[in-house]
């Protein structure tokens, strides 16, 4: 495959790692970067030290580029981004984006800039600072959401800007990954995937919960209050539901709710508490069957996709 998400990024196949808090590391990263997508680390809350030594080992790990993926939103932002302006990480992804003025002074230092978009308007102000691609995510991903779909979103954006999207959100094999260049996207990204690939490190609990989930298995909770997360249903996610109610009838804040969700993503990922933590995860989770080394699993969509498209024109019957 080659197109320009493949030529910008210098990756050999249009798939993109997510860049998953608590859960993909320099290992992950480096490992889809070697198998020929883009891998990425998962800033998240990491505290900057934390953030430069996963830059540096995933540069020990693999000669291929990797990025980084940065949430706005957080208290360490800015710390975060002293890190990335030093270290020169070749792509970052920008999540939670409130303000896309940060996006010149990245491109300056030579690094290529990804935000993420769950809205037109956010990805029209993205690429008047000069992103290089969108991601265009939709609800059916995994942790904090928007409202529109990817199959609705994804040729709306493709249509609002001229820089190359990237569909993510419900993608998980080669036809979705067909139906994202159907619907005008160059590149895909994934994440509830790779949380199944070997080389991640989370929990093997988790892994194993993941496997087993059905169609059912992820709800969004704190909708209410504005701030809109899909994970895995489990005591956790009843609990949010208690307290939406309450929300509701005005027994408690919007700051209660959200004080909630304070370390429960690390208590499921990293310590196996699959009870009690918060499983960020999308909707495709229920098509994760295994756990697989990275570089098979991108294999294994590229071969897909290449399956699909050869059959399609078997399906499609033009009648005249």
């Amino acid at each position: 495959m080659s197109n320009r998400i493949c030529d910008l990024l210098e990756i050999e196949h249009p798939i993109i790692q997510g860049g998953m808090t608590w859960v993909s590391d320099a290992n992950l990263a480096a490992a889809v970067s070697n198998g020929g997508g883009l891998g990425i680390i998962g800033a998240g809350a990491m505290p900057p030290e934390m953030l430069r030594e996963e830059i540096i080992k995933a540069r020990e790990l693999t000669s291929k580029p990797f990025g980084v993926n940065m949430i706005m939103i957080t208290l360490e932002f800015e710390q975060q981004l002293e890190v990335i302006m030093a270290e020169k990480p070749p792509v970052v992804t920008l999540g939670a984006v409130q303000n896309t003025a940060v996006i010149p002074a990245l491109k300056e230092k030579g690094i290529k800039v990804l935000p993420v978009a769950a809205a037109v308007a956010i990805a029209r102000r993205a690429e008047q600072h000069g992103a290089d691609a969108i991601i265009a995510e939709g609800s059916e991903s995994g942790g904090h959401i928007g409202e529109t779909t990817t199959m609705v979103l994804t040729p709306l954006i493709t249509k609002a800007v001229d820089a190359p999207v990237i569909a993510a959100g419900g993608i998980v094999n080669g036809a979705a990954l067909v139906a994202a260049f159907a619907l005008g996207a160059e590149g895909v990204q994934m994440g509830t995937r790779f949380v199944c690939a070997s080389e991640c490190t989370v929990h093997e609990d988790v892994k194993q919960k993941f496997i087993k989930s059905g169609d059912r298995a992820t709800v969004v909770t704190a909708r209410a209050v504005g701030y809109p997360v899909r994970a895995i249903k489990n005591k956790l996610a009843g609990i949010y539901a208690e307290r939406e109610k309450e929300f509701l009838l005005g027994k408690c804040t919007a700051e209660d709710i959200e004080s909630m969700g304070l370390g429960k993503l690390r208590e499921a990922m990293r310590e196996g508490n699959i009870r009690d933590g918060s499983m960020m995860a999308g909707q495709c989770v229920a098509m994760v069957d295994r756990v697989q080394p990275a570089a098979e699993i991108i294999s294994e969509i590229v071969a897909e996709a290449e399956a699909v498209a050869a059959e399609l024109p078997s399906r499609l019957i033009l009648r005249r």
